[in-house]
């Protein structure tokens, strides 16, 4: 059975720091490329961020380039995102997903986690 646990959302102020974190257990994680995305309410899950399997590829949506970073252990089976200079229309439930694919859209993606929330005051 595939799980994916996020952790690390909180309320944070404004130009503030956060680090999500991805925990990932039944399936072979360096065979996945792990994605980051959000969800405000009422809006569209949209990527964050990519990494492929060995980590030599990323991407980053335009939004948060020069801000967030994606690393992933495959040692540690976890995916991370640090998240810098955080502004309040970066709140959203963040997700951690898994794709066979080198993919920014969430319809190749197979498995996603609970999700995690990031609220940013301003």
């Amino acid at each position: 059975q595939v799980q994916l646990v996020e952790s690390g959302g909180e309320l944070v102020q404004a130009g503030g720091s956060l680090r999500l974190s991805c925990a990932a257990s039944g399936l072979t994680f360096s065979s996945y490329t792990m994605g980051w995305f959000r969800q405000a309410p009422g809006k569209a899950r949209d990527i964050v961020s990519a990494i492929s399997r060995s980590g030599g590829s990323i991407y980053y949506a335009d939004s948060v380039k020069g801000r967030f970073t994606i690393s992933r252990d495959n040692a540690k089976n976890t995916v991370s995102l640090q998240m810098n200079s955080l502004k309040p229309e970066d709140a959203a439930v963040y997700y951690c997903a898994a794709s066979k694919y080198y993919a920014v859209s969430a319809s190749q993606y197979d498995y996603w986690g609970q999700g995690t929330q990031v609220t940013v005051s301003s």
